[in-house]
Formats: C-alpha cells, sequence, structure tokens
C-alpha cells in the first residue's frame, strides 16, 4: 500500500512539473489592473501611474534565454513604461525586483510551476506577443529584470535597471 501511495504522488508531482508557469495556450493567464488605493512602496520603487508615464523603454526576450536590451538606466523618480515582446517559441516574463526577491520567487516557481499571479511589477508575455509593466522608481540603486519561469532564470535571463 506505501508503494502504490509512493507512485501516486511521484505522478501527481510529475504531471505538476510538466505544466508551464504563469500560464499557456490552455491556461490563461492573469492580468493586473492599475488602481491607485492599492498601490504600495516597494524596495525599488512601487506601481507607476499609467498617466504619468515620463519614459518607454522598450525590451525583446528570446528563446536564447536574454532580454535585449539588457541594462536600463533611469532617474530616480522616473515613471517608466516597459514594453515587453516575445520574439521567441516559449512563454517569457519580466518580473522586476531586487536580486533578493527574484532568487526567492525563482526557488519558489521552482516548487509550484503552476502558480498563478498577476502583480504589478511582471508581465507574462505569450510568443509573438507583447506586455508591459508601468514603474516609478523612488530609490536609487540597482535592480534586476528576470524571467522566472523555471530554467529561465537560471539559464541567464536577467537584466539590469540602474536608477540614478
Amino acid at each position: 500500500m506505501k508503494t502504490l501511495h509512493t507512485l501516486t504522488t511521484a505522478s501527481l508531482v510529475l504531471a505538476c512539473l510538466g505544466a508551464q508557469a504563469h500560464g499557456d495556450e490552455t491556461h490563461p493567464m492573469k492580468t493586473h489592473r492599475y488602481d491607485p488605493r492599492q498601490v504600495e512602496e516597494r524596495a525599488f520603487g512601487r506601481e507607476g501611474d499609467p498617466g504619468k508615464v515620463s519614459r518607454t523603454v522598450r525590451l525583446e526576450m528570446s528563446d536564447a534565454m536574454r532580454f535585449t536590451p539588457s541594462e536600463v538606466v533611469v532617474q530616480r523618480g522616473q515613471t517608466v513604461k516597459f514594453i515587453v515582446t516575445n520574439k521567441g517559441r516559449q512563454l517569457h516574463e519580466m518580473v522586476l525586483g531586487t536580486p533578493q526577491e527574484l532568487k526567492e520567487h525563482a526557488e519558489l516557481m521552482k516548487k509550484f510551476p503552476t502558480m498563478e499571479h498577476a502583480d504589478a511589477n511582471m508581465a507574462h508575455v505569450k510568443p509573438g506577443a507583447s506586455g508591459g509593466i508601468v514603474w516609478q522608481f523612488t530609490q536609487a540603486g540597482e535592480y534586476q529584470f528576470a524571467c522566472l519561469i523555471p530554467g529561465h532564470f537560471e539559464a541567464g535571463m536577467v537584466g539590469k535597471v540602474v536608477v540614478q
């Protein structure tokens, strides 16, 4: 009986591991809507008001597990709209955060690859599509953006945001 339980558990785990993180063609992705009452300050800034965007930055994501450009310089206080285009054949995402937050989130995604969430600091982008993030950088420093789909972060799909 114990062997049957172990096999059943292993089968369920393997089935979950085969699923794409954050959604795929058959699993809809949640989207985030701006609500000024819900904006919270984070170590690297806060969700930006789409009506106050002062700069647009375009990035591309590829199946080579890279962002182009891989570094962006912005001014403290600036509200930036990132438009990310997925040039690959796989689902990719852009998540803004501190290096430690992104590392922790990547580890969590490995454990729970089918979890769904739609936060202001992330854009999930299907192949051939574009997505966006509007962010106000309120603190000077160096932050990162990364694709946290299991395997992508570990393959080096990470970029840097320098806030002056």
